[in-house]
């Protein structure tokens, strides 16, 4: 099924069943609640599920926004800080998003699992990819020193992060609901590429499953760090959805599919009729460039 994000839309809108109807209206029957999500909307969302106008897919965690925030801030509270205020505040927001997840019969909720604490390599790596500075020594050192750095500080992180997330699955289990674990563009948020397999050992209920970002993917790929292809095909059993956006190199995403660098015929042969397909789009992408990706995913992957 194709569905499309409300981080398209909901920005521009105050009232929850305005924003699906624009969703439905361009010819969707499927939506995803994203994480910008503010409560002055989840009414008018109600309405809208209650009178059959559209079905949600998915929900982003957070969603609703905590009280306070305005905009999109999904990773406002972090399962990973080491702060267990903060560790209560993302858990607590995080079972407010299941239960919304249920209101709307939802199917699965998307998941950040925090990050770990250590400088920010991935914004300088990518200003030096763009540079064209990819196959430099300098380059190469930078990788080198951040795959070190995370992989040496990233047990205090992981452990909490790991316990919230045991409580959140039995929560999830209970509420019929799937929770899908997103590959993150950053090289400090975890999980790590090399770790998904050893998180699916330790969640292998069927609940806890593996969420695609494409976009998030292939800047992972223009850095050096994954071959995108690759990658989901070593998860592909553990393979809930996906969220669709192209890249312009070396890290310009949320474009529409079709306009950037994404190979997406060559994922096709991973992608199955029953995974959730959610484009994941700009504000400012018009509508007539979200019916024209969507239009070329289908000719790429299949109509459902």
């Amino acid at each position: 099924m194709y569905s499309l994000s409300t981080c398209w839309n909901s920005s521009r809108h105050i009232d929850g069943r305005a924003m699906l109807r624009e969703i439905r209206d361009l010819g969707f029957g499927y939506a995803e609640l994203s994480h910008g999500i503010r409560l002055s909307l989840v009414p008018g969302i109600l309405e809208a599920v209650e009178a059959g106008e559209i079905q949600i897919t998915t929900l982003h965690n957070f969603c609703p926004l905590p009280i306070g925030l305005t905009h999109a801030a999904p990773n406002v509270f972090k399962f990973t800080s080491t702060d267990p205020r903060e560790r209560d505040n993302a858990l607590r927001h995080t079972l407010k998003t299941l239960e919304l997840a249920q209101r709307v019969r939802a199917r699965l909720v998307v998941l950040h699992m925090g990050a770990v604490e250590m400088r920010d390599y991935t914004e300088q790596l990518i200003e030096m990819a763009g540079e064209g500075l990819r196959d430099t020594s300098r380059y190469q050192r930078l990788c080198l020193e951040a795959e070190e750095k995370r992989e040496a500080r990233k047990a205090r992180h992981v452990l909490p992060a790991f316990d919230i997330l045991r409580r959140i699955e039995e929560e999830a289990a209970q509420r019929g609901l799937l929770l899908g674990i997103e590959n993150r563009e950053a090289l400090e948020e975890i999980p790590f590429e090399s770790d998904f397999p050893f998180l699916f050992q330790e969640f292998n209920g069927g609940t806890v499953r593996y969420w695609h970002d494409t976009g998030h993917a292939q800047i992972k790929e223009n850095l050096g760090f994954i071959d995108h292809v690759m990658h989901l095909e070593s998860l592909a059993p553990q393979l809930a959805g996906f969220h669709v956006h192209d890249v312009e190199f070396p890290a310009a995403d949320h474009r529409p599919p079709g306009r950037g660098m994404i190979n997406f015929a060559a994922l096709q042969p991973l992608v199955k009729p029953e995974h959730i397909k959610v484009l994941e789009l700009h504000p400012q992408t018009p509508q007539e460039e979200v019916l024209a990706a969507r239009d070329h995913l289908q000719s790429l992957w299949g109509p459902e």
